[in-house]
């Protein structure tokens, strides 16, 4: 019994006479109206009942059945909203893609800081949980991809300790449950299949009751009632061991699968079917699957009975499915090997909807983050395509999903996956050999490779599990590959890390009031006047705060503005500026006085280069997404006066060409003298006028957000700014280069400093047409002439020591040849350069001859070079020769190199080669 057994005590419950049962297979207590029920009717407890046999008043599609559940809630007083991006990081920073609906409104408005959009609302929000991965065309019932149809009411307890956005209550968990009732009996449902199972749910430091809501074994809806927050003393323990407390706001978090509703209205054999069935019957026809009236038959059985390999369920998969087999009456094997292919083909469907949902919302593949995910799922998607041997490129199959899903700009999204696939190829060939070496190793000691390694060849070769199996398989070396790998996988990159760099706030601090942000007022203002209201000491110079300031404090990749603090009695310089929770603190090298009206004087160059830069970065980030698609998003920013960086999400490296486009179009729009200008609307209606695409530099807080236009463009942002963009003066692309996959950096000059990095160019290439006595326009040319000049010297000059090599190694020098065993060796001192001395030990090996070679040029340095099957360790060798003349060295059995800093022990280390020699043969 739960500690929230009170909580699901509902009198609507006692008014429809349901009953409180315990499940007699799995022990978990359900509400329902028919009181001779026993089980739940969650799989494994009861088996799908609505596979053949359509389950609601009409079949839908999924279309029609996502009208179907907008309607009726708009019908009952909520407000229909449009759903999110499926990239939930665009408008939040602590998570990756959108798991649930609820994702869209969480922190800021489910802690009560900013009012919801509507309220109550409802809206059906595409979703991505990787979580699911290893469950996809196995169970029958899991997409990875997937919409959820819900309606939400946020209330606010009249007790509560602060102010909130909202107040008063919509409605709870009666009312819920209600409406639940009404949507199911409006679908056809008979009220008395359904059962309510009890399963409080926890996440994100917050927790509620929830109802599971079953009918014929689908479960089709999950009623949380989110109103407890994470609390050591709390009053209920839940089933993550924590305990929790009352939060100040409670919500309604309804799900409804719109995927599964439309399953159970067709009773198709698993969702796949019902969500995909011209991509399911286009792979089918693709992979050559033709079936049997018995093996048809055999596949239905087998899918009412599928949701028992839900790998979160069934604690051994195999042992699942032969107990499947066993009550069909069939060998495993056979089973295995007709739905395998099936399941390849539901799961290739589905990534590729995936996929579709990622590209499409602009998602670029990459090593970190979202981006990681996407090239997961698309790493994934080739090996099944491969297993099942359709040729269709996965370009194709995804932008079947994205034609259905109506992204417009497919082409970028063909691109994408296009240029991924030929990455992951060479990726696969480099993956390979060292999948080959850990196998050798492993066959060495007779150990299986483990689950960890096998995640850590896929993270850091994208090699899948089925791939170490067939390479381990050639060395009889045995592979752990655990059911939920994928799932393992995804579960190290699906959550955002922010890193933090703030200290711990001082408390006089707390009790100072927010400082009146004068720059947003007049950017080009840049002397105030103000109040001190307080004066802290630090170790190096003060901290001072005024009732209002000029000073942009360091924030947004812009630095902090610098200048100075007068009273009739001091000036202090302003060093640093920043900003906590409103309060600005000015770091200064004196102390102006507690109390004192102070004059300040920003920088005035500083500043304006500062706001030329800032809005050049609006500009090139623009131009950027005009050039390449609007894929292109922002993936960090530094501002500077002399130079700026923005870091761009894309998917391939840029060319000179194309750099040169973006610089173009930067610059046409500041020769256009475009208007910039704010404005501080409403958050949830600048998302509904703009997109998410204004969050290119970050997630503001707040009710009202500061938006800053640029012509067309418009992005969130806090930073100084000029007016027109013809104050920018001009913008000059400096370099690019690719920080990590995916990413790629465009370092650029704005203004005055663009005019200096031009100049600074021109001197450069002055300097070079004087050296080779050339017009500036003729040094391409002339370099390119030198060059080529200087690399054919080079190769006569290698050529020429190839040459010199092999007659000495013929005997051109006088040289002492060592007879040992059946072998002989070469001794010999010969003061020449390194790469003469490899040159030279190498030709002796390949006569097979041992080579001892010394040098005494840059200090004491031996080469040993061993043909194959010399009794000689050339590693060991050169070890102890180089260690006569105080160094080191080695390398493996066959060429090694090393040496010291005593040239004067050479010659003696040289001559205790005989007996190193004899005593490697007596070894």
């Amino acid at each position: 019994m739960s500690d929230l057994e009170d909580a699901y005590r509902l009198e609507y419950f006692e008014e429809e006479g349901f009953v409180r049962t315990e499940c007699t297979e799995c022990g978990s207590f359900f509400w329902t109206r028919d009181h001779d029920r026993a089980t739940c009717g969650e799989p494994p407890c009861d088996q799908y009942e609505f596979i053949d046999t359509p389950s609601l008043d009409t079949e839908y599609t999924l279309k029609d059945m996502r009208e179907a559940f907008l309607s009726f809630f708009e019908e009952r007083d909520h407000e229909r909203v449009e759903p999110y991006p499926v990239a939930a990081n665009r408008w939040r920073d602590d998570v990756l893609l959108t798991q649930a609906s609820i994702y869209d409104f969480q922190p800021l408005v489910t802690s009560g800081q900013t009012p919801p959009p509507a309220n109550p609302l409802t809206i059906s929000q595409p979703c991505i949980r990787m979580q699911d991965i290893d469950n996809v065309g196995k169970t029958g019932r899991h997409t990875m991809a997937f919409e959820m149809m819900a309606h939400h009411a946020f209330n606010a307890r009249e007790d509560a300790d602060e102010d909130l956005a909202y107040e008063g209550e919509v409605y709870w968990k009666d009312e819920t449950v209600e409406l639940c009732d009404e949507f199911f009996e409006e679908m056809g449902v008979d009220p008395a299949e359904i059962t309510y199972i009890e399963d409080p749910w926890v996440g994100g430091g917050n927790a509620g009751p929830a109802f599971e809501v079953l009918y014929r074994g689908a479960e089709l809806a999950t009623l949380v009632f989110m109103s407890m927050e994470q609390d050591p003393e709390g009053e209920y323990e839940l089933k993550d061991g924590n305990r929790y407390s009352p939060m100040d706001t409670y919500i309604v978090d309804t799900g409804y699968g719109l995927e599964r509703w439309t399953w159970v209205s067709q009773g198709t054999p698993t969702v796949y079917e019902a969500v995909y069935p011209e991509m399911i019957a286009f792979l089918k026809e693709q992979a050559g699957i033709e079936l049997s009236e018995n093996e048809k038959d055999l596949i239905h059985r087998a899918s009412k009975l599928s949701g028992r390999l839900d790998i979160d369920e069934a604690e051994d998969v195999g042992a699942a499915r032969r107990t499947i087999a066993e009550e069909l009456g069939v060998k495993v094997e056979y089973i295995d090997d007709l739905v395998s292919p099936l399941e390849d083909i539901y799961a290739i469907a589905d990534h590729a909807r995936t996929l579709a949902y990622m590209f499409g919302d602009g998602i670029v593949p990459s090593n970190v983050g979202t981006g990681y995910l996407a090239r997961m799922v698309l790493r994934r998607t080739v090996r099944l395509v491969e297993a099942i041997e359709v040729e269709t490129p996965i370009a194709d199959l995804v932008d079947m999903q994205a034609e259905r899903l109506g992204y417009e700009d497919r082409e970028t999204v063909r691109d994408i996956v296009r240029s991924e696939v030929a990455k992951y190829e060479e990726t696969l060939e480099r993956g390979g050999r060292r999948v080959r070496q850990i196998a050798k190793e492993r066959a060495e000691t007779a150990t299986p490779i483990p689950k960890s390694t096998l995640v850590n060849l896929y993270d850091s070769h994208g090699i899948q599990p089925d791939m170490v199996q067939e390479i381990a398989a050639e060395f009889d070396v045995e592979v752990e590959v655990p059911d939920n790998f994928y799932a393992l996988v995804a579960q190290r990159h699906d959550t955002e890390t922010t890193e933090t760099a703030r200290t711990s706030r001082d408390q006089r601090f707390a009790d100072l009031p927010e400082t009146e942000q004068l720059y947003y007022n007049d950017a080009y203002r840049t002397e105030f006047e103000a109040i001190v209201l307080d004066v802290f000491e630090r170790e190096e110079g003060y901290d001072v705060v005024l009732d209002q300031t000029m000073f942009y404090p360091e924030g947004g990749g812009q630095p902090a503005d610098h200048g100075t603090l007068s009273t009739d009695e001091t000036t202090v310089d302003v060093k640093d500026v920043q900003i906590e929770d409103g309060v600005i603190r000015h770091h200064t090298d004196g102390d102006p006085g507690n109390g004192e009206f102070v004059t300040g004087k920003i920088n005035t160059d500083r500043r304006r280069r500062l706001m030329r830069h800032h809005t050049a970065t609006h500009v090139v980030i623009d131009a950027a997404r005009e050039v390449l698609g609007d894929h292109v998003r922002q993936a960090g920013a530094q501002k500077g006066t002399s130079s700026s960086r923005i870091d761009i999400r894309h998917y391939e490296r840029l060319d000179r060409k194309t750099v040169e486009e973006i610089e173009m179009r930067a610059n046409e729009t500041v020769m256009a003298d475009l208007h910039v200008h704010q404005e501080w609307p409403d958050r949830h209606e600048a998302e509904e006028t703009y997109g998410f695409d204004l969050y290119q530099g970050g997630i503001p807080a707040g009710q009202n957000i500061r938006l800053i236009h640029v012509g067309e463009d418009v992005q969130a942002c806090g930073g100084t700014h000029v007016t027109r963009t013809g104050e920018i003066g001009s913008i000059k692309i400096l370099s690019t280069e690719r920080v990590q996959d995916g990413v790629e950096r465009l370092t650029f000059a704005a203004g005055d400093a663009a005019v200096g990095h031009v100049q600074a160019m021109e001197r450069s290439l002055q300097a070079a047409a004087e050296t080779f006595d050339v017009t500036p326009s003729e040094v391409p040319e002339t370099a390119e002439r030198f060059f080529s000049e200087w690399k054919e010297r080079g190769k006569q000059i290698e050529g020429l020591k190839q040459q010199l090599a092999e007659a000495r190694a013929g005997g051109g020098e006088q040289a002492d040849r060592i007879k040992f065993g059946d072998w002989e060796a070469v001794v010999n001192r010969l003061d020449v350069d390194m790469d003469e001395l490899r040159a030279t030990a190498n030709v002796l090996a390949d006569d097979g001859v041992v080579a001892i070679l010394g040098s005494g040029v840059d200090g004491a340095q031996f080469v040993v070079s061993v043909p194959e099957g010399a009794p000689v360790n050339a590693g060991e060798l050169v070890s102890e020769l180089a260690s006569q003349v105080g160094g080191g060295g080695g390398g493996p059995p066959d060429f090694a190199q090393g040496g010291g800093p005593e040239v004067d022990a050479l010659d003696d280390a040289l001559d205790t080669v005989p007996d190193l020699l004899t005593a490697a043969i007596e070894a």
